[in-house]
């Protein structure tokens, strides 16, 4: 496979300038500008997730200015879609010649982009995705352990599925539950990762004590929950777990309470995580939970700006009069990497040059230390992953109106406050 990377090395090695399909051997003088290119879901249904892409991007290049970083941020939309992901990954690389690429919001994204990322020798920064479906998702052969092999030019910070197992669980502790738990999981690269028997879910939910039962995969932006919502009737599931897209949970949730299932509790990841997600279902949305990765009470400050959580939350409401979300803290902590990243590199277009900065890093963000030092990982991730903080969280409809969400357990990240105890739904 002739990529640009190995073009532009075989172009250098002979002194020849070579210019095939419009690619061209890229300016390595110094006071290069230097190009990073962005990519995240800003259409589609995980729109979400990229609402403060455009408020993280205009701060970014105030304070880069500021500081003297000769820098380029050139954004593109995945729209949702795995194949766009890796398509724009492609024209980051070699239509605008970037130096290193940042991905944001789900495997969906990250793995299309990491993947061609390393398939050019380009470095790539990730985050927003649990680390299994990131590494795991990548491999040649997922099913098999023996294959999986390290990146080298891939780098991605999140944390996993034994952390969110672990919050889930301590969540439910709190209450008085028959410990059934229905797993509701989409046929994409989260769902088949989080219902995976071996290395999903289902072992660390037994081995605290939780039963799953997983009625099997549905397509995203099904229309009809029934099959599954008679599973776990069936089974007899106080507790609903899953990792679903924001609109596919409200159907789901509208279904389930026009068909009579009643849990205990319901909690997952990724169909909650923003206030106009749970504000669509009304008072159905109060009490619902889910993992919590960044809050405007989280203990950290960016490396880049100085600011707190809470001056990161407030600076967005004030710009755009929408209420935080929790990708506010981790894009802007990509873009933190990025400054720091190149700040730490002779060269910032060499490819080498920017892997051993990734490699070497240890910044303390907005979201926690970042360091890629195999903390808390088993061997084979270790290069390649830095895990996060975790906590969990409720929503709370408020006497006013809208929903706050409320941190009701830490017992994995104590140095996060909550706020409150987990609560039955309704």
């Amino acid at each position: 496979m002739i990529t640009r990377r190995r073009l532009l090395g075989s172009a250098a090695a002979t002194g020849v300038v070579t210019s095939v399909g419009g690619l061209a051997a890229p300016a390595l003088a110094q006071g290069t500008t230097v190009r990073i290119g962005y990519v995240s879901p800003q259409t589609g249904p995980l729109a979400g997730f990229a609402e403060a892409d455009a408020f993280t991007i205009d701060a970014f290049n105030r304070v880069a200015a500021e500081q003297g970083l000769d820098v380029e941020v050139i954004v593109k939309d995945s729209q949702s879609n795995p194949n766009r992901a890796a398509d724009v990954a492609q024209e980051l690389i070699i239509d605008d010649e970037v130096n290193l690429i940042l991905v944001a919001s789900t495997p969906e994204t990250t793995n299309p982009v990491s993947t061609v990322a390393e398939n050019e020798g380009i470095p790539v920064i990730s985050t927003v995705a649990p680390w299994q479906p990131y590494f795991i998702g990548q491999q040649g052969n997922p099913g098999d352990p023996e294959s999986w092999r390290p990146f080298d030019y891939s780098y991605h910070y999140f944390w996993g599925l034994e952390d969110v197992i672990a919050v889930f669980t301590n969540m439910w502790n709190q209450l008085d539950t028959n410990k059934v738990v229905g797993g509701l999981f989409p046929n994409d690269a989260d769902g088949n990762a989080w219902g995976d028997p071996n290395v999903g879910l289902a072992p660390g939910l037994a081995a605290a004590g939780y039963t799953l039962h997983d009625p099997g995969r549905y397509q995203n932006l099904t229309d009809d929950f029934t099959a599954q919502i008679n599973a776990f009737r069936q089974a007899n599931a106080d507790i609903i777990t899953g990792v679903v897209i924001p609109p596919d949970f409200t159907t789901f949730r509208n279904q389930s309470i026009q068909q009579g299932l009643s849990p205990k509790a319901i909690t997952v990841a990724k169909a909650i995580l923003f206030p106009q997600s749970v504000e669509t279902l009304g008072e159905a949305g109060h009490n619902l939970s889910s993992e919590v990765w960044w809050t405007p009470n989280h203990p950290f400050t960016s490396s880049l700006t100085g600011q707190s959580g809470q001056d990161l939350a407030s600076a967005f409401t004030e710009a755009t009069g929408r209420p935080w979300t929790q990708p506010i803290g981790f894009v802007h902590s990509l873009f933190e990497m990025a400054a720091d990243v190149i700040k730490r590199t002779d060269d910032p277009t060499d490819p080498d040059a920017v892997v051993e900065a990734i490699r070497a890093s240890d910044v303390n963000s907005i979201v926690g230390r970042i360091a890629w030092d195999g903390d808390n990982l088993p061997p084979f991730a270790a290069q390649n992953v830095c895990k996060t903080p975790l906590v969990g969280g409720q929503w709370r409809m408020q006497d006013g109106g809208g929903f706050d969400l409320v941190v009701v357990d830490n017992q994995t990240a104590p140095d996060v406050p909550t706020q409150g105890t987990m609560e039955p739904l309704a």
